[in-house]
């Protein structure tokens, strides 16, 4: 097979890719051994598992449940958009599921998940590390730090 072919199956495996995490980014189709609670809990571990400043789990989820109402999405749809939590970008999503479930504090982002909510951010709905400058950064309000996070709203 010409190289060229290899390319496009290449292209074809990764549209088909896209294409499924997008459906199940939109609920169009379900994982039903994966509910909104892993998805979440499993986000809160990829994106802050490794801090341990006091709230740094409990504030990305609530950016997570703010862009929800916001966007009128569920946690899980949001958690899967595109391009909007990197630890997601590969979309290797039962990869990093299973990653997330073998963290020692899973449980402990699952509380959070189902627990009451919080607020130690003041409403935001965006973050990032302190080590990059998003685009998008200069032209919110900046609502607290916490931990290796910015916030804002």
């Amino acid at each position: 097979m010409p190289l060229y072919d290899l390319n496009h199956q290449t292209n074809k495996q990764t549209m088909k890719t896209k294409t499924i995490i997008f459906a199940l980014a939109m609920g169009l189709v379900s994982n039903l051994s994966v509910n909104a609670s892993e998805i979440v809990a499993a986000t809160l571990i990829l994106e802050a598992g490794g801090e341990y400043s006091p709230g740094s789990m409990e504030a990305v989820n609530e950016v997570i449940r703010n862009r929800a109402a916001k966007r009128k999405l569920t946690t899980r749809q949001v958690c899967l958009q595109r391009k909007q939590f990197s630890c997601w970008n590969s979309g290797r999503i039962d990869q990093l599921l299973a990653k997330a479930k073998r963290h020692p504090r899973f449980n402990e982002a699952l509380a959070i998940v189902t627990g009451s909510p919080t607020n130690y951010t003041g409403g935001a709905d965006h973050y990032h590390a302190d080590y990059c400058s998003p685009y998008w950064a200069s032209s919110m309000k900046k609502t607290c730090i916490i931990g290796k996070h910015i916030f804002y709203k």
